[in-house]
């Protein structure tokens, strides 16, 4: 239970009310937000990574790893759009995929008792979504305009993947729940 992996991701669980505190306490730095947003979404990969190469996957890291990034976009959805700091729609449009993803795994859950398997296109989408977020906070928050427009520029094309994957995930969870009765 205490590898190497799972204290990564167990650290990046912490970082989350950090992230929010940076956002939108005491301090108000968009900018520090973004670049603590930025290592806990760059992290993702390296729990991941280090898991396989060690040889240390584990239960708990296949619990931990996934709700770490749920909690960690959550967070940031809810909180840029609270701050400002995120374009609505595209705050919303993430945060509505991100239900219905929910939503279709506890139902895969519950009728199939199996997990979905995470696709390598969702991982670059995940990848896209994250430097797009982060690097609205940090435009917005050091006033460049340089950053937002790069934001822009991954961000629309993370989006698509987002939905593209999802319309995926509906095809394997359709798959998984016909093949277990």
């Amino acid at each position: 239970m205490l590898t190497v992996p799972n204290v990564i991701s167990f650290v990046r669980l912490l970082l989350v009310p950090v992230f929010l505190w940076l956002l939108l306490g005491s301090p108000d730095s968009p900018l520090a937000a973004g670049l603590l947003l930025g290592l806990i979404g760059s992290t993702d990969w390296v729990d991941g990574f280090l898991a396989r190469r060690l040889d240390q996957v584990s239960e708990v890291g296949k619990l931990l790893d996934p709700l770490a990034d749920r909690l960690a976009v959550a967070a940031a959805l809810i909180g840029g759009l609270i701050s400002g700091d995120l374009p609505a729609w595209f705050a919303v449009a993430l945060i509505v995929r991100e239900a219905l993803i929910a939503v279709g795994a506890a139902w895969v859950g519950l009728a199939a008792g199996r997990k979905m398997e995470v696709r390598r296109l969702g991982k670059l989408a995940t990848l896209l979504l994250y430097a797009a977020i982060s690097w609205f906070f940090v435009g917005r928050g050091a006033d460049l305009d340089w950053i937002v427009a790069a934001a822009w520029i991954v961000g629309i094309p993370g989006l698509v993947l987002y939905y593209v994957v999802g319309v995926q995930y509906v095809g394997d969870a359709r798959r998984m729940v016909t093949g277990s009765r």
